[in-house]
């Protein structure tokens, strides 16, 4: 508000006149706190909808990528998480304390008015369409999807319930007090606390960014992409051919589910198999009939089940082959023989693979570095997408989409054209009056004498 009342153009632009007072800058603050994180959303689906009408979205290629943004929070804030969350629960404890005499009392009246709103809402909900499914199956389709971590419902916020034995991450450790949300990261400058922003782009010339998430970074760029993908889909009524994104997204996970859609996974595989100076598995042949592996020495590797999982299956060769074999310094240093894991959707992960010697690979892949960097280059440069101006989760959610929706918006007004807005004429006018005035002031009588004005208009101009 401070920057719109110091330009004329800023002014002009919104339609407000010289003396024409502007709205506090506390009712941003209130609009974001009363709205929510669904309006945004709202918002900048509408903007991608008439994007839509106008034709600038293609629809038949999708490019996901993400990028890191400081938080608006020091590294001197981070603190050890459970004394933070001790503290926090402390206080609002004893708060929870003094307000529940006050609150009992109207407890009654908001349960009466709670019922009579489900009343209303059950009256007016829409209409459910038919499906072929059974109740047992609509009842786990529904403790699926209740035990499942939405990304977007959640906001991109971290499910700590999933843990292992063996990796601890910071963020279940320490936080920070000025943005509890934000988790520290690795820049080219260090460590800061930032989030990740995540956008789903289409393939059309315009490049319309169909699909925005801020997660925590410490939130893997992978885990998030299905909900995007799906949601960008579903929400738009796409038919994409193909989705590209860069090697952080080749999880396994990711590309059996695109692949499932009948969708080209255009993601480069995590190279595994070259981190050491032994054969990789690459070197042994798969016999589909016989449901073994062939070593570089043509020796069996057959299948190990004892130790096999349900997504992982491993194939060991006889300890005698590995132990006589010349090649063994190259292959292994086990005393048991050399092993191999298969994933039970190897055929998958091998037509990925062969995507990367495709030509529509290679150009998919040349178009991802030109199609959404420069977005994120363009928000850095002129939106302020370096560090977030918000904290917390929800409200840098919010000023994202609003940048997103800002970005949307230059396209789709370079489409249809910026068209004819309304002249300030008082502006103007005021402006011509006051330089007039200061021209009279100065040179009035010789203006008068020469007849270039009225001398009834210069004397009204001097004593105005």
């Amino acid at each position: 508000m401070r920057h719109a009342a110091d330009r004329l153009s800023v002014l002009w632009y919104l339609g407000y006149d010289l003396n024409e007072p502007l709205p506090d800058h506390s009712s941003l603050t209130r609009i974001r706190e009363r709205y929510g994180v669904d309006i945004f959303r709202r918002f900048f689906e509408q903007i991608v909808e008439q994007c839509q009408q106008a034709g600038l979205v293609w629809g038949r290629e999708l490019y996901i990528d993400a990028t890191k943004v400081e938080a608006n929070a020091a590294m001197t804030s981070v603190k050890p998480r459970f004394a933070v969350e001790a503290h926090l629960a402390t206080l609002f404890a004893t708060a929870g304390e003094e307000a529940a005499e006050g609150t009992d009392q109207a407890s009654s009246h908001e349960v009466s008015a709670h019922n009579d709103a489900v009343q209303s809402e059950e009256t007016q909900a829409p209409m459910q369409l038919p499906v072929a499914l059974s109740e047992a199956m609509r009842e786990d389709l529904t403790q699926t999807n209740n035990e499942r971590h939405d990304w977007i419902e959640q906001l991109g916020a971290q499910d700590r319930t999933v843990t292992t034995h063996w990796y601890q991450r910071m963020a279940d450790w320490h936080m920070s007090t000025t943005d509890p949300d934000a988790s520290m990261m690795v820049t080219k400058g260090g460590s800061h606390l930032g989030y990740q922003t995540h956008y789903v782009v289409d393939g059309g010339k315009a490049r319309i960014i169909v699909g925005v998430l801020v997660a925590p970074s410490e939130v893997s760029e992978n885990k998030p992409m299905l909900d995007l993908l799906w949601r960008a889909r579903f929400r738009w009524k796409l038919w994409p051919r193909q989705a590209t994104g860069d090697s952080k997204y080749g999880t396994e996970e990711n590309l059996v589910a695109i692949e499932s859609q009948h969708l080209r996974a255009y993601v480069p595989l995590p190279d595994n198999d070259h981190r050491t100076e032994f054969f990789s598995s690459d070197r042994f042949r798969y016999d589909a009939e016989r449901d073994i592996y062939m070593c570089p020495a043509g020796k069996e590797l057959r299948l190990d089940r004892p130790h096999s999982t349900e997504r992982q299956l491993r194939y060991r060769a006889r300890a005698r082959d590995c132990n006589h074999c010349p090649l063994k310094a190259k292959c292994t240093t086990s005393q048991q023989g050399r092993s191999l894991c298969r994933s039970v959707d190897e055929e998958v992960l091998d037509r990925v693979r062969a995507y990367s010697k495709t030509e529509a690979y290679k150009k998919a892949y040349r178009k991802r570095s030109v199609w959404v960097e420069p977005l994120f280059a363009e928000g850095k440069q002129w939106h302020g997408m370096r560090r977030f101006r918000l904290r917390l989760l929800w409200r840098v959610n919010c000023e994202a989409l609003v940048r997103a929706a800002g970005q949307n918006l230059k396209r789709l007004l370079n489409k249809r054209g910026w068209g004819r807005r309304p002249c300030p004429a008082e502006a103007i006018s005021a402006l011509f009056l006051a330089a007039f005035g200061w021209l009279t002031r100065a040179f009035g009588p010789t203006f008068w004498r020469s007849g270039l004005f009225p001398s009834r208009l210069v004397q009204n101009t001097q004593w105005s």
